[in-house]
């Protein structure tokens, strides 16, 4: 941990949530290097996506800490949303208004300069410039997902979070999706969260396993191969692999 954490991208210390009584998220501690992919998994109710939602400021930590490229999260939000880019099964788009209208809102909260033609660039990104006059409603399941990433990385985010991006993908936009993270992956850091245990290892270069909040294993994907890492799982989940 300390060979990390100096040139960690995020470094979380006993970082603990609650909701009345119920730990949520419970004194967890882990540190991981920029350009890493971390997956996490667990069980429903786990903390995963609790998780998810403090590391990306969208909640705030009962006690503990988390930085973000060294920024302390609880007390400089604000600054740490600017490096943050989200991409989730909700798209957090607006169904109203067109592709393009959607991305010049979040660019111009963003303060991006040449601001449309940025919208352009992450649109023909995403394969999507061809309907940017089109209505989010009027969009397939992956096309919105497409528009989702492209929301998430208009700003050029350094860390990206994935909460259960490719809930409801049918194969050919996991597909699509695949290369898009591909093609943005170098020099970023990522955090998802995963309920396909193989989807999840293969794409990561370190792994955390969480259950009833608590982190049971944590490592660097080179150390394992999925067959131990499944076994593994099974044994500090208590849950077998599909």
């Amino acid at each position: 941990m300390e060979k990390n954490a100096a040139t960690s991208a995020i470094k979380v210390v006993k970082l603990t949530k609650t909701f009345g009584n119920r730990k949520a998220v419970d004194n967890v501690s882990f540190a991981i290097p920029q350009g890493a992919f971390l997956s996490i998994f667990g069980p429903n109710g786990a903390g995963k996506t609790t998780l998810l939602r403090v590391l990306s400021t969208l909640s705030r930590a009962t006690s503990g800490s988390a930085r973000l490229l060294g920024i302390d999260i609880k007390q400089e939000p604000d600054k740490a949303r600017d490096h943050i880019g989200l991409i989730s099964h909700n798209s957090m788009l607006y169904p109203d208004l067109t592709a393009e209208e959607n991305l010049l809102f979040v660019a111009e909260l963003y303060g991006i300069e040449n601001a449309k033609d940025r919208v352009l660039e992450m649109l023909d990104s995403v394969e999507l410039k061809h309907r940017r006059h089109d209505v989010v409603r009027t969009f397939s399941r992956g096309m919105t997902q497409r528009l989702s990433i492209a929301r998430a990385l208009i700003h050029d985010p350094a860390i990206v979070f994935l909460d259960e991006p490719y809930s409801g993908l049918d194969p050919h936009a996991v597909e699509i999706f695949d290369g898009l993270i591909e093609a943005v992956r170098k020099d970023r850091t990522f955090i998802m969260v995963s309920h396909d245990l193989r989807k999840g290892f293969d794409m990561c270069t370190h792994a955390l396993v969480l259950s009833k909040g608590t982190v049971v294993a944590f490592d660097e994907k080179n150390s394992l191969d999925f067959s131990d890492f499944s076994q593994l799982y099974a044994q500090t989940v208590g849950m077998g692999v599909a």
